[in-house]
């Protein structure tokens, strides 16, 4: 039976489209636009509480009966326990995607959202916090860098739900004040992942359906008080 994904064309959501697409799985996808609210419909706080997507259900979960899953490393973990891919049964090599996971959970996603909000969103340009994610971006490519330096992949030598994780953030790092060149490991840990088929596939998804910048409305309702409203 088919997965149910409730999905928008954003790094987060490309992280769920790419690990659907590796795994080969059926799903069928149901937009979440957020620049018109769909992310605050009773029935999507349902499945994702936190009135952010992307979300799934598994109408085969772990006990036989239906399962939601919101958070994208928790979608991540969990289709990667439910299919045996892209999570390392060596312990080592587990804790290492683990950590790399939760590193761009808490880390990369985070300061590289805010960097790309202050340096192309905000009404006005407030110099402190431009400065400040502009240079926490650079410093997460660093760190970046130097792990890619190490290693083919951020948990060793196998792809995983680490690079799943990071490398939709990494697609555009002009917006985030960032210069590619300066990175000569992320870019060829960049490019290799480009390359793969389902990658590519997977950032196909609902691009379709998203315009480009956000009219007044959209700002307000991800931007303004809609956003902060208690539901």
């Amino acid at each position: 039976m088919a997965i149910e994904l409730y999905s928008w064309a954003t790094p987060n959501g490309h992280k769920v489209h790419i690990m659907l697409e590796e795994l080969g799985l059926a799903y069928n996808v149901h937009p979440i636009n957020i620049g018109t609210g769909d992310q605050f419909d009773p029935e999507f706080l349902k499945i994702s509480p936190n009135n952010k997507m992307p979300a799934i259900v598994d109408p085969e979960g772990p006990d036989g009966e239906p399962i939601s899953v919101f958070e994208t490393g928790a979608i991540l973990i969990y289709l990667a326990n439910k299919h045996g891919r892209f999570f390392p049964e060596n312990p080592r090599s587990r804790y290492a995607a683990l950590q790399w996971l939760m590193w761009q959970m808490g880390g990369l996603g985070p300061f590289l959202g805010q960097a790309h909000h202050f340096r192309s969103y905000a009404p006005e340009r407030i110099e402190y916090a431009y400065n400040r994610y502009t240079n926490e971006a650079k410093r997460l490519y660093g760190v970046l860098d130097k792990r890619l330096a190490e290693a083919r992949y951020l948990a060793g030598d196998d792809y995983s739900i680490a690079d799943i994780a990071a490398w939709p953030w990494t697609r555009y790092p002009d917006r985030q004040g960032v210069e590619r060149d300066d990175y000569p490991n992320f870019k060829r840990w960049f490019d290799e992942i480009a390359e793969r088929s389902a990658v590519q596939r997977g950032v196909e998804v609902l691009t379709d359906l998203r315009s480009d910048g956000f009219d007044d409305k959209a700002r307000e309702v991800l931007f303004g008080a809609t956003q902060y409203a208690r539901r």
